[in-house]
């Protein structure tokens, strides 16, 4: 596919594309993060975690410019709407309900998580804008319903802001040290919140102890295959108690043990010397931001979720000069815990002009409504003194 000065190609299998090009267009980018990294890519369809026979199809796009890279980003052809954490069925249903196929779709985004960053590497707006409309061309050519990307940068946002594309947005809860006075510990973050948020995590905590739960952290190279093991074990248990099989397989861990190793943190709960649960944290020190993503028990002990999942992570955070840390999808609960909501955007293109016409009408009703949620949210802060949009304590 060719437009104008731009050759634009599509691959289905990730190792098609150089992983030296393809990080260092990342590194260039507002909001680079290690799940756009190749190896995590990568690791995903060499794990059969994201492959054809899961409903991902791997469709990598290169944009070249006079023979050189300059812009890069990771589709998939979907059979399906599992994994992406922005939620499309309705739209799907009312395609069938019409006789039309919304499968596949095109979809860009990093299968399972659900992170805000780049997603369009590109080296300036001219190539992101020509990579956006090989997208669209290659929808049409192949008869797709649409195209969606989701957890996009503020840079991709606007891409799809100039090339007319409908947006979407959503929230999530994340952590973030105030500046310019970080808290220096724990205990000194906890007493910023309101009396009765202190009280309640006390309480939780404290729990946890008394059922004599101790934990143990380990970071990069010291996460053993024993460990991965237990993990594994923990994380499957999580999906089989809601009912569902976990998207990552064991041979994903194992990658990232092999390729990722210092992007990952796990906090590991004992009672009497015998593991019982763990929970997973990734990392990128260089940016000082950590990415709650799972976690998983062998056996149920009460407020062990919120102890292995914020609590020990955050006090992680403080002690190691980490800024943000990333809570994941969804969850009002997290606000009580000290984690803020944050607006999170999509895009999406939709070939049918009256569908198109119809969700755009539907996504200005459910901004609206986004709108006000964020306002009742902020109404509900969990700190003694309103926290910044950068995480400072608001004077007065």
């Amino acid at each position: 596919m060719q437009s104008k000065d731009y050759v634009i190609r599509f691959h289905d299998d990730p190792l098609a594309v150089d992983a030296r090009d393809w990080n260092l267009l990342l590194s260039m980018q507002d909001e680079p993060t290690p799940f756009m990294r190749h190896e995590y890519l990568a690791a995903l369809h060499a794990s059969h975690s994201a492959v054809p026979e899961a409903g991902w199809g791997p469709r990598m796009a290169t944009v070249h410019r006079g023979g050189q890279l300059v812009a890069v980003t990771p589709l998939y052809l979907k059979a399906h709407s599992y994994g992406e954490y922005v939620f499309d069925w309705a739209w799907a249903d009312a395609y069938r309900r019409h006789g039309l196929a919304y499968y596949p779709k095109l979809l860009c985004a990093v299968p399972f998580t659900p992170v805000p960053g780049s997603r369009l590497l590109a080296v300036d707006d001219a190539a992101r804008d020509a990579l956006l409309q090989g997208l669209i061309e290659f929808a049409r050519s192949a008869g797709l319903s649409s195209v969606h990307l989701l957890f996009l940068s503020a840079a991709d946002r606007a891409a799809c802001e100039r090339a007319g594309w409908m947006l979407r947005e959503n929230v999530q809860f994340h952590w973030s040290q105030p500046s310019p006075a970080p808290w220096t510990d724990f205990e000194a973050f906890l007493s910023s919140l309101q009396r009765d948020k202190r009280k309640k995590i006390a309480q939780e905590r404290r729990r946890v102890a008394d059922a004599g739960i101790a934990f143990e952290t380990f970071e990069g190279a010291q996460i053993d295959p024993g460990l991965w093991d237990f993990f594994h074990q923990c994380y499957t248990l999580t999906y089989q108690a809601h009912g569902s099989s976990p998207y990552l397989t064991r041979g994903f861990f194992d990658e990232m043990a092999r390729t990722m190793a210092p992007n990952w943190v796990m906090f590991v709960a004992s009672r009497n010397g015998a593991r019982i649960a763990a929970s997973l944290v990734a990392l990128d020190r260089r940016a000082r931001v950590a990415y709650g993503r799972y976690w998983g028990a062998t056996e149920h002990v009460p407020c062990l979720h919120f102890e292995a999942c914020y609590y020990q992570p955050l006090q992680w955070c403080i002690a190691q000069g980490i800024d943000r840390f990333e809570g994941g999808a969804q969850g009002e609960h997290k606000m009580a815990r000290g984690l803020l909501p944050v607006r999170t955007s999509s895009a999406h293109w939709l070939a049918d002009d009256r569908f198109a016409c119809a969700v755009s009408d539907f996504l200005e009703r459910e901004g609206a409504g986004v709108e006000a949620y964020v306002d009742e949210l902020g109404e509900r802060n969990p700190f003694r003194r309103t926290i910044g949009t950068q995480g400072a304590p608001d004077a007065g």
